[in-house]
């Protein structure tokens, strides 16, 4: 999901000439105002190069998407000390987000997927049912985490997503339990209502495009029988609609710029930069610290007095810092030499993530995005985003998607769909080459279910991720459907004007067989890995935190993120793993869970049909 400023990378000696020409003066005022920041991260640094046993009521190790948040909230009480590691840099530079846009103009977010200096940069195993193919997996590596990465979709998933998870044993978490937490994140800009937060850190808004092909995506949706909803993050998921997005004043608000920053200056916050955990340090079953790396030299920080660490490395480091501490399965654990501290084979194990395809249609009028990736047009709204943050560089252009019912019996949307007027190739690393439109379609509950395990006892080595796509007929079945659904949207009236040949799959893509077939060559991952630390009771074998997030078998250690989800949710993860961390900050904050009972949720007047 991203395309706008792709090629831009060979103008950007140009691009940061005009700037620093352009913004000399802001970028000075942005340096003065920081000195007192830089202090306060040098001091960290060195406190904690120094080795002395620093106290700090709580480590939190990642400072992605959930770790911004609880730094932010468990810092607002005075009296409790946080110290925050992150492995990757700031996503700022000398405290300016110009000077660092391709993080934070919307429209240049395919930089960050494709940039190792942000980003983890993961790859599976060759996948047996996708013709051998080895996925790609970006994963944040920078303040903010994949935040700073993602599309900027703001999906919150369906609320039988909640009510299912507290049926599989994470107590507490059910929707009316979760969604005052997505309330209280959120400020969006429609205002406050029953289902929107209007007080929260997270800025939350909509497209200001109004794209004639957005446009026609939702007519033709509409003519194909399907029901517009005015928000899928509200009473009604079902439907096609306007998208919401984590941007704010045309930049990117991601964890980093809605909870971190606010809280820098607290005196009782800590934050390291370049910091790659490596251990979790034990006495016993107790965890003391961590052992981490940094300039090149190991490292611990420890107290006696036993401090909360708390995991916030997503869906892969979590886990395997887990594994790396003695943590997993025990007979994995020996085989590597790695002492076991506690045998809980869950750690790694039912890793779920969601697949897409591009469905891509060409266009008969200039309209799409293709013109304004020219070199020429990319300068000039890459100059209006750094003059002013608007233009088209102001968003990520999924402004519109839906969510449908794959077919009759399915009580709630199983299917996604994120429209953009513009094509993507490989991840948005090839440049788009006419003008086209696409959906990204996908099956959001797949049953294929994967597993990660270390490579070695070595914290550098990427673990083994085996998500095992397509590994079921139900799986294959649904994104056939997918397909076909798409199809049927695309050829309806309202595209009549724009609409050209297929693309992808392409008119000689028919039988079920050719369509399965384009799957196994085309799906890729949407980017939402999750439920490796699955939150379950202590009587789950298979369970790896409880419901008050706390490591089974273990104390003083936590993990909070979106490997603690019991199964995946039905859209994008980044929202829900805000949910979780602002959920979680009460309850290691000893709060009691804040609660909205009876809010009415949408359902289909029958299940007879498909829509």
């Amino acid at each position: 999901m991203f395309y706008l400023m792709k090629g831009l990378k060979c103008h950007s000696p140009a691009m940061h000439k005009v700037g620093g020409s352009l913004f000399k003066a802001h970028t000075l005022k942005n340096t003065l105002g920081i000195h007192e920041q830089q202090f306060k991260i040098s001091r960290a640094s060195s406190q904690l190069s120094s080795e002395k046993a620093n106290s700090y009521n709580y480590i939190i190790v990642g400072a992605g998407s959930a770790g911004c948040v609880l730094a932010n909230r468990l810092t607002e009480d005075p009296q409790s000390t946080v110290l925050l590691l992150e492995a990757g840099p700031r996503d700022t530079l000398l405290g300016s987000k110009r000077l660092m846009w391709k993080i934070h103009m919307p429209a240049a977010l395919t930089y960050n997927l494709c940039d190792e200096k942000y980003n983890w940069y993961y790859h599976t195993t060759a996948q047996r049912h996708m013709a051998s193919r080895v996925m790609y997996w970006p994963r944040g590596r920078v303040w903010g985490g994949s935040s700073s990465l993602n599309a900027m979709v703001y999906i919150r998933g369906h609320a039988e997503d909640y009510n299912r998870w507290d049926r599989l044993g994470a107590a507490g978490w059910d929707y009316e339990h979760c969604l005052p937490y997505f309330k209280k994140a959120q400020t969006h800009e429609l205002g406050p209502d029953r289902y929107r937060g209007g007080n929260g850190p997270l800025h939350v808004s909509r497209g200001k495009t109004n794209h004639p092909l957005h446009r026609a995506f939702l007519e033709a949706a509409q003519q194909a029988g399907y029901p517009f909803t005015d928000d899928m993050n509200g009473y009604q998921q079902e439907g096609f609609g306007w998208m919401d997005m984590t941007i704010h004043r045309g930049q990117r608000w991601s964890t980093a710029s809605a909870y971190l920053r606010p809280a820098i200056s607290r005196p009782n916050f800590s934050v390291a930069e370049k910091t790659l955990v490596t251990k979790i340090l034990f006495q016993g079953t107790k965890c003391i610290g961590v052992e981490y790396v940094k300039n090149g030299q190991k490292k611990k920080v420890r107290d006696f007095q036993f401090p909360e660490v708390i995991l916030s490395g997503g869906a892969i480091n979590s886990p395997q810092l887990l594994m790396l501490s003695g943590i997993g399965n025990a007979d994995d654990l020996k085989k590597l030499g790695i002492p076991v501290v506690c045998h809980l084979p869950g750690v790694g194990q039912n890793l779920q993530d969601h697949l897409e395809v591009y469905v891509q249609q060409k266009c008969t009028k200039p309209i799409t995005l293709y013109s304004a990736q020219k070199p020429l047009n990319m300068v000039r709204i890459g100059l209006e985003w750094l003059w002013k943050f608007t233009g088209e560089g102001a968003t990520a252009h999924l402004e519109s998607g839906g969510f449908i019912r794959s077919e009759p019996g399915v009580p709630y949307p199983d299917i996604q769909f994120h429209f953009l007027p513009s094509q993507v190739i490989d991840h948005g690393r090839v440049p788009s080459t006419m003008e086209a439109y696409q959906v990204h379609v996908g099956p959001m509950r797949s049953t294929s279910v994967g597993w990660l395990k270390l490579k070695s006892s070595d914290p550098n080595d990427q673990p083994i991720i085996e998500p095992n796509y397509l590994s079921t007929e139900r799986d294959i079945w649904e994104f056939r459907q997918c397909v076909k659904l798409t199809r049927e949207i695309f050829a309806q009236k309202a595209f009549e004007k724009f609409r050209g040949p297929e693309i992808q799959p392409g008119n000689h893509v028919q039988s079920d067989k050719e369509i399965d077939a384009f799957i196994r060559q085309k799906a890729d991952s949407a980017y939402h890995p999750s439920c490796t630390c699955k939150m379950g009771q202590p009587s789950d074998s298979t369970a790896v935190v409880d419901p008050q997030t706390k490591v089974i078998g273990v104390e003083n250690l936590r993990v909070v993120d979106a490997s603690i989800m019991p199964s995946i949710i039905t859209g994008n993860l980044n929202a829900p793993t805000i949910m979780i961390a602002e959920k979680a900050a009460d309850i290691i904050k000893g709060l009691p869970s804040l609660q909205e009972k009876n809010v009415p949720v949408y359902k289909p007047k029958t299940l007879e049909t498909q829509r």
